[in-house]
C-alpha cells in the first residue's frame, strides 16, 4: 500500500523517495494479518467490531507479544526468513484451526515481501535522532495523528476502538520525540460528529437532518467506504478530547455542512440513569445507554461555503463557533468552510511563535 501510494505520488512530480524516511522499528503489516483481521470479523457476525480489515489489529497484537517483524529486519534477508517462517507457522494454526481458513504459503509471501523490501530499504533510518536534530536546529515540525480520540486502545469506547494510542502523546512515543517538542496541539473536529464502525454514539441522527450530514458532508470512511453514522456537535465527548490531549486550539472543518439548517444542536450534557452528567462513561455498556441532552441554536441559510474570513461568516454560524469555544474552554484557530485547502479561516497559526 505504501508504495503504491508513492508511485501515484511520483507520477504527479513528487520525489517521495528522496524525502521519505522509514522507521527501522516501524512494525510491517503482513497478509497474514489482514487474513485474520478479516477471519476474526466474519466470525463474530453482528458483533463485530467494524474494523478496516487491513490487518491493524493483529499487527499490533503481535508488536507488543514481541513477536512481530520490523521495517529494519528486512535489510537482513536470513534472520528475516526465519522470522517470518516462525510467525507464520505460528499464526496459521489459528487461521486453519480455530477460523476454518485456508493457510497462507510461507514461501511465495517470503519472496513477495522480499522483492517488497529492496524498494524500502533505501528509505529506512533512525526517524527519532532526524527528528531531534531537526528540533535542535530551531525547524518547524509538524506531526500528524489518525483517528478520534475515543478511538483511543485506553481511553476510547473499547473495545470498539482502533489497536493504538490516538492521543496526541502517541506522537511522542510514536516518533520517539519527547513531549515538550510539542509547542502547540491542534484538535482537529467536525462541526458535527461522525463514527464509522459500531459503538457507542449518543448524538446520532436517523432523520432527515441526519442524511442530510451524510450526503452533504460527503460521509464515507476513507478507508473502507463505509457510510459514516452522522450527528449533532457532541461537546462532552469533545471536552474529554480536548483533556485527554491537552488541546491548545481547535480546528473547527466542514462548517458548510451546516447551511440551510433551521436549527442546529450542541450536545450539553448526557442523562444516564436519571441523572445529567457532564462525563463520558468509562463502559460502553453505560455509555450506550447515555442520552444526549442538546442545546439548540438558530441555523442559518446563508451559504458559508468558501468563506475567508469571519466577517463573511452569517451571525448565527458566529455565534455556533462562539457557543463551541465557551463549551470547550479552548479557542477555535481554524474554520474550515469547504474541501479546497483554501477555503479556510486561520484564526490563530500553530506555528506563530512557535520555538
Amino acid at each position: 500500500a505504501l508504495l503504491d501510494e508513492i508511485k501515484v505520488l511520483e507520477k504527479a512530480g513528487i520525489p517521495v523517495r528522496e524525502r521519505l524516511l522509514i522507521s527501522e522499528a516501524a512494525p510491517l503489516i503482513l497478509p497474514i494479518h489482514i487474513a485474520l483481521d478479516q477471519a476474526r470479523e466474519r466470525s463474530l457476525g453482528n458483533k463485530s467490531i467494524g474494523t478496516t480489515g487491513r490487518g491493524l489489529g493483529p499487527a499490533y497484537e503481535d508488536k507488543v507479544a514481541r513477536r512481530g517483524l520490523r521495517a529494519g529486519d528486512l535489510e537482513d534477508s536470513k534472520l528475516f526468513a526465519e522470522k517470518l517462517k516462525a510467525l507464520l507457522e505460528y499464526h496459521n494454526f489459528m487461521l486453519s484451526n480455530y477460523y476454518q481458513q485456508a493457510a497462507l504459503d510461507y514461501g511465495s509471501m517470503l519472496d513477495e515481501l522480499l522483492r517488497l523490501g529492496e524498494s524500502i530499504k533505501p528509505m529506512l533510518g533512525d526517524v527519532s535522532e532526524q527528528l531531534y536534530q531537526h528540533h535542535q536546529a530551531g525547524s518547524s515540525v509538524l506531526y500528524e495523528g489518525a483517528q478520534g480520540s475515543l478511538l483511543d486502545i485506553d481511553h476510547g469506547t473499547y473495545p470498539f476502538v482502533t489497536s493504538s494510542n490516538t492521543v496526541a502523546g502517541g506522537a511522542a512515543a510514536g516518533c520517539g520525540v519527547g513531549p515538550r517538542h510539542f509547542d502547540a496541539i491542534l484538535g482537529i473536529t467536525k462541526a458535527y460528529t461522525t463514527r464509522v464502525g459500531n459503538g457507542p454514539f449518543p448524538t446520532e441522527l436517523f432523520d432527515d437532518v441526519g442524511r442530510h450530514l451524510g450526503e452533504k458532508g460527503h460521509e464515507f470512511g476513507a478507508t473502507t467506504g463505509r457510510q459514516r453514522r452522522c450527528g449533532w456537535f457532541d461537546a462532552v465527548a469533545m471536552r474529554k478530547a480536548v483533556h485527554l490531549n491537552s488541546m491548545t486550539g481547535i480546528c473547527l472543518t466542514k462548517l458548510d455542512v451546516l447551511d440551510g439548517l433551521e436549527s442546529v444542536g450542541i450536545c450539553v450534557g448526557y442523562r444516564l440513569d436519571g441523572e445529567e452528567s457532564q462525563q463520558v462513561p468509562i463502559g460502553i455498556e453505560r455509555y450506550a445507554r447515555c442520552e444526549p441532552v442538546y442545546e439548540m441554536l438558530p441555523g442559518w441559510h446563508q451559504s458559508t461555503a468558501g468563506a475567508r474570513s469571519l466577517d463573511q461568516l452569517p451571525d448565527n454560524a458566529k455565534n455556533y463557533i462562539k457557543r463551541i469555544e465557551a463549551l470547550l474552554a479552548v479557542p477555535i484557530d481554524i474554520i474550515s468552510t469547504g474541501p479546497d485547502r483554501d477555503e479556510t479561516i486561520v484564526l490563530n497559526h500553530p506555528f506563530d511563535g512557535a520555538v
